[in-house]
Order: structure tokens, then sequence, then C-alpha cells
């Protein structure tokens, strides 16, 4: 029991920093901040909205943008101070080892995996709506048993059902190139995200200028069709709405969903041991990249269900299609070729942060350190868990629809939050003299207040996501007591075989 939890010291974190086998130290604040953006913009903006409003808030969706991105401000906060406290590889499974023990370090290690792995699906999926709306502007069609998952979610009755396609091909080709371009190294997927992003905000900010001139404020009203609550207790409506199907409705439930738009700043934590100087850059490319894209999506979202009915929005390309919409198909192309360019950035840096958690779990020797824990002695890169997670992220995304994968990946991403802000509180009090390049101001306000606004957003998700987080999380378990726990650094009867550890002093 006692090594469940006990704790990984600081001071070994720290020494960790300066041993061999590291990753490559390269990004600076402007290439941390451009990760940041390249994650979180693209899969709120081209993706998520036209579901949430079609299916969830009505024109509402611009509150619920404004509700989860609060929700990120007191989170993100929380991952700077501790980014600035341990910058190395792992981001929230690194914190809670630190600060929780071995056992629930774990436990958010694994919730990241299906954050990262479930969230970069969903992308691809969003992906493939595109690219098949930007073949058809040319007359260009896939076959039908290609261009969609096998399954879709029925919203009346609130389960999958089958459709007459095999694949979503698209979906799985883009994955397979993404793995590629991640393999052969940091420096080149980051120049790579890089022109991704300046074409993703070019096109954003023109879907602002432009569609601004399209907006008819009659589209706004009723402003919430569906309520301003939306809140389930595994699913028991307590307060709000529900479809046909059980799915709780209202602002607060399309919070929950557009809260996967908001995912992007966390993924800067996880390459702080590829930071030139992580306590100090982190921490801006955390909260400069939140900062940002919070004014572009409510700005986006205003436009949206301003120039288009919300129950007119089309599900899979709700930018392009809302274009079209009011007699603009030029301005489709654009969008639809931008949109492209930024759902990959997405996608990128998604693919490009699971390896990383997976690699500081092998360093423990919770995961096989052979495989997880491989560095290519070229690149540079956690290759082999690289490709591993495209293969895994293909199947998803090529198999299921957006709608499942949207709500899945949710639940992990507010569980993680979670535990981040208790973590700093709990920092606060075992280790209040340590070093902090930043520090979250108003503890302990700030990290309770970002545990309780996680909290409302979970219980705003349908039942089922805690269904599958709990048997997501009973496969994790079987895999730490059966494997982990067994290897693990902290074990007294691994430890008592290795070699000493290295503290801060030797250093």
């Amino acid at each position: 029991m006692s090594q469940l939890f006990a704790k990984k010291p600081l001071n070994v974190l720290l020494a960790e920093m300066e041993s061999g086998n590291r990753l490559r130290r390269i990004l600076g604040p402007v290439q941390l901040t451009s990760l940041g953006v390249g994650c979180i913009i693209g899969v709120g903006i081209f993706v998520v909205t036209g579901a949430v409003a079609h299916d969830k808030t009505g024109p509402a969706m611009m509150l619920s943008f404004a509700v989860a991105g609060l929700a990120c401000v007191f989170a993100a906060l929380c991952y700077a101070e501790f980014a600035s406290l341990v910058p190395v590889a792992g981001s929230a499974y690194t914190y809670a080892y630190a600060t929780l023990g071995e056992l629930l370090a774990w436990i958010i290690g694994w919730d990241l995996v299906l954050e990262y792995g479930v969230g970069a699906a969903t992308v691809a999926n969003g992906w493939s709506g595109y690219f098949q709306d930007f073949i058809g502007m040319f007359g260009l069609k896939l076959p039908a048993l290609l261009s969609a998952a096998p399954f879709d979610f029925n919203l009346q009755t609130g389960h999958l059902q089958a459709t007459a396609a095999l694949c979503d091909l698209p979906a799985i080709l883009i994955v397979a190139i993404i793995t590629a371009i991640l393999v052969k190294g940091i420096r080149e997927s980051a120049s790579f995200n890089a022109v991704m992003v300046i074409i993703k905000l070019a096109i954003v900010l023109f879907v602002i200028a432009v569609g601004a001139f399209y907006v008819d404020p009659k589209n706004w009203h009723p402003f919430a069709p569906y309520g301003y609550t939306g809140i389930s207790l595994f699913g028991q409506s307590i307060c709000g709405q529900t479809s046909s199907g059980g799915q709780p409705l209202g602002m607060l439930a399309g919070a929950a969903i557009t809260f996967i738009a908001y995912i992007g700043f966390d993924s800067v934590s996880t390459h702080a041991e590829e930071a030139r100087n992580p306590r100090r850059d982190v921490p801006i490319g955390i909260i400069a990249s939140l900062v940002i894209c919070t004014l572009l999506y409510a700005a986006v979202a205003a436009v949206l269900t301003g120039m288009v009915p919300y129950d007119q929005l089309d599900i899979h390309a709700p930018v392009s299609r809302a274009f079209e919409k009011v007699g603009l198909p030029w301005a489709q192309f654009i969008i639809s070729s931008g949109a492209l360019a930024g759902i990959t950035s997405v996608l990128l840096v998604l693919m490009l942060s699971q390896p990383r958690v997976l690699l500081a779990m092998a360093r423990d020797r919770l995961l096989p350190p052979g495989f997880f824990g491989a560095v290519h002695p070229r690149f540079r890169t956690p290759w082999k868990s690289t490709i591993l997670t495209g293969a895994c992220v293909s199947i998803l995304a090529g198999l299921l629809p957006l709608r499942f994968l949207m709500e899945l990946v949710n639940i992990g991403t507010l569980l993680a939050f979670m535990i981040v802000c208790a973590s700093v509180l709990i920092m606060r009090r075992t280790h209040p003299h340590a070093e902090r390049a930043f520090r979250a101001p108003l503890v302990p306000l700030v990290p309770v207040l970002g545990i309780a606004f996680c909290l409302l957003l979970m219980f705003a998700l349908p039942w089922e996501n805690w269904l599958r987080l709990g048997v997501w999380l009973l496969v994790g378990f079987a895999i730490y007591f059966g494997y982990g726990r067994r290897h693990s650094l902290l074990n007294p009867r691994v430890a008592a075989s290795a070699p000493a550890a290295p503290t801060a002093a030797k250093r």
C-alpha cells in the first residue's frame, strides 16, 4: 500500500532534467505558443461549432465557449505554475507523481493517453469532413464505402447505429502522414506546425471579417432554445432539458462538449523538456495561446450563428457550408483549404503529445521502457510509441463517428485538469519554498474554482461518458497491477537493485 501512494521526490525530477537520453531543447516561447494555438484553433472552430450549436445550444454556444474558457483559465494558471516548477516531459502525469503518489499518477497518465488519442481521432474525423467538402467543389466524390465510419450516433435513441460505409479512408490516411512527420523529428514537426498555424489564423480572421457582413441578428433568436443549463447526475437530469435519447441539452451541456476545443494549451506542458528555457517559456506559451484562442472562438461563434440559423449548420463542415448558404461559394473554397491546414496542425500537436506522456511513464518503468521509452538515436523522438499512437488513432478515426468521439475525449480532459488543480494546492503546502518562475495567483481560490468548474462540466456530459471512462480506467488498473507496480522504480525491490538516483546536490 505504501508504494501506491509513494511520491517521486522533487529533487529527483529536477536532477533527471540534466541526465542523458533526453529530448532536444529547441523550442522558444513563440514556438510553444504556436504549438498551443496550433492545437487549440482548429477543432473548436472548424468542427465542434456545427455539432454543438445544432444539437445542444443554438446561438448560446457563444456562452458555452466562454464558460469552457473560464474553466480552462483556472486550470491553465495551475498548469503554468507546475510547468515552471517541474519542466520535464509528462505534463499532468509528472505533476501528480510528485504530489499525489504513484497510483493517482498512473490514473492521470492513463487518462491523458485517452485524452490525446481520442482527441486526435476526433480531429482526424473532422479533417475528413472538410477534405471531402473540398474535393466536392471539383466534382470529385469518394465511394460511399470509404467516406464515413461504419457507425453513427443517433441523437433520438442515444445509441450507435450501423451505416452503409466500411471506413473513413481520408481520416486513416492523414493520420499515417502525420505519424511519418512526427517520427522524423521535433524541429520538422514544429516548423510544419508553424506554417499551418499562420494559414489557419489568416482563415479565421477572414471568417470573422467577411462573415460579419452577412450576420442577421434574427438568427440569434431564440438565443438559448435549449436553455442555459443541462446538468445530469450519472444519467439523471437534475437541471435543464434532455433529448429523447436522454442526452443533456443547454448552454452548460454545450460547454462540456466545447471543452475539447481548449485542450491544446495543456499539450504545451508536455513539451517542457524540449523548451530552451522551460521555467519562463512554457508558462508564456500556455497562457498566451489560451488568451488568443478564447477571443477568436467567441468571435467566430457569434458570426456563424448569425449567418445561418443554428439548426441549419452542417455537422461535419460548419464554417465552409455556412458561407455556401449565404451565397459565397468562392469563400467556401478558401475556408475549406484553410480548415484542412488548421485541423492538420491540431492533429499534429495531439499526436506529438501522447508519445511524450508514454515516454515519461516508461522512464518510471510503469510501462515497458524498451518500447515506450525508446528514443530514436538520430531523430531524438519517441519513435516506437509514435508509430503505435498513429496505428491506434487510425483505427478510432476510421471506425467511429464524430459525435461519439467528441463526447468521449472531454471527460478524460476534465479529470486531468482537476488533478492538476489539486496538485498545486498540495505542492504549496509540501514544498512552499521550491523555486517557481511562475506562481498561480489567488491560491487557494484559483485551484478550487478550477476543480469546481471542471466537476460542473463533467456532470453536464451524458452518463455513457462516465461508463466509458470507468471501463478505460479498469483496463488501466489491470495494466498497472499486472506490470507497472511490479516494475516501478518506486517498488522497494526494484529500488534496492537499481543505482542510486541522482539528486539536486550532485549536480
